[in-house]
């Protein structure tokens, strides 16, 4: 006999729930419920809402109660959990869940760009895809997936790269297959097998700060690092990873005492780790301790150490982890 496909629906507000206030202000009010259509006999939809607040306002803590969340799911047969958040943090919730959930179970995260009250809101159809990605055997063990527009991109590769417009997702180098009339479709599987990493029900809040290289900056701008230094720190920096000569040495003595991974602003390809070396390129910089962050954009890269720090990762466990 056959079993139905249970599929847990969990809400935490962001464009998808809100609507217009009698002043003209977008504002979250719907539930998850409400985004869902009648659905059909071939599937169960259970539907939770667990916040309802912009996607600005999660925090790391909401991530790894979604985490257990899933994991719960899992142990009771849902074949798929499918989470429903502002736009605003897809990136960084959907890179996390990569990194905490372990079980073989579908999670895909969407959301909306335009509100419930806005002609033609995309909120219902993005919810409508990524439960039928969820219950999809063939989109399990690939991931977290995020799933807007009827594209499927993998949670390691999708970006915002747009504030307002519908195609706002995009996956470098590409995504990872589409829906076609209601089906999920694949072009490509993942190769890379992915690390989880376990984190304690109530890890400690940590501090990761992003330093950007910006023209004509000079060492002044990394002061506030130098006299309070947070638990770990991402260069984003020109290029493949460069700097300017002034920031060496304050970047030297930071690696020294705490995890300074070394990322590119410009957020598609790889950083450099051995073509220049003058001062402030990658080559220089590795020298001096910093850590290389590979594949990881500055964004997926504080990601990854807020995780590692609440996991009590070591100085090694992070450069073990980047070197992947």
């Amino acid at each position: 006999m056959r079993t139905t496909p249970r599929v847990l629906v969990l809400g935490l507000g962001g464009t998808i729930s809100m609507t217009d206030t009698v002043g003209g202000d977008a504002r979250p009010m719907l539930r998850v419920a409400d985004l869902l259509g009648a659905g059909g006999d071939d599937i169960v939809v259970e539907t939770r809402d667990v916040r309802v607040v912009p996607g600005a306002h999660l925090e790391y803590q909401d991530v790894f109660m979604l985490a257990r969340e899933i994991a719960r799911a899992y142990r009771s047969g849902h074949a798929g959990v499918v989470i429903v958040q502002g736009t605003d943090t897809i990136e960084e919730v959907a890179y996390a869940l990569t990194l905490l959930v372990a079980d073989p179970v579908a999670v895909v995260v969407t959301g909306a760009m335009r509100t419930a009250s806005a002609a033609g809101p995309d909120g219902p159809a993005n919810v409508a895809a990524a439960v039928a990605v969820a219950v999809d055997p063939r989109c399990r063990d690939l991931g977290v997936l995020v799933v807007l527009g009827d594209v499927i991109h993998s949670a390691e590769l999708v970006r915002k790269t747009a504030t307002t417009a519908p195609d706002a997702f995009q996956s470098w180098p590409g995504p990872l297959g589409y829906l076609s009339e209601g089906q999920p479709h694949l072009d490509v599987r993942p190769i890379r097998r992915r690390r989880v990493i376990s984190v304690p029900e109530h890890p400690p809040p940590s501090r990761v700060e992003i330093v950007t290289a910006t023209f004509g900056a000079g060492a002044d701008s990394l002061g506030r690092l130098v006299s309070d230094p947070p638990d770990a720190v991402v260069v984003a920096g020109f290029g493949g990873g460069h700097v300017p000569p002034s920031w060496v040495g304050p970047l030297s003595d930071l690696s020294a005492h705490r995890p300074v991974v070394l990322t590119s602003r410009v957020g598609t390809g790889r950083a450099l780790t051995r073509t220049y070396a003058f001062p402030g390129s990658e080559h220089d910089l590795l020298g001096h301790g910093l850590i290389p962050g590979g594949r990881h954009d500055p964004i997926k890269a504080t990601v990854a150490l807020h995780v590692l720090l609440a996991a009590d990762s070591t100085q090694n466990d992070v450069q073990t982890f980047f070197d992947d």
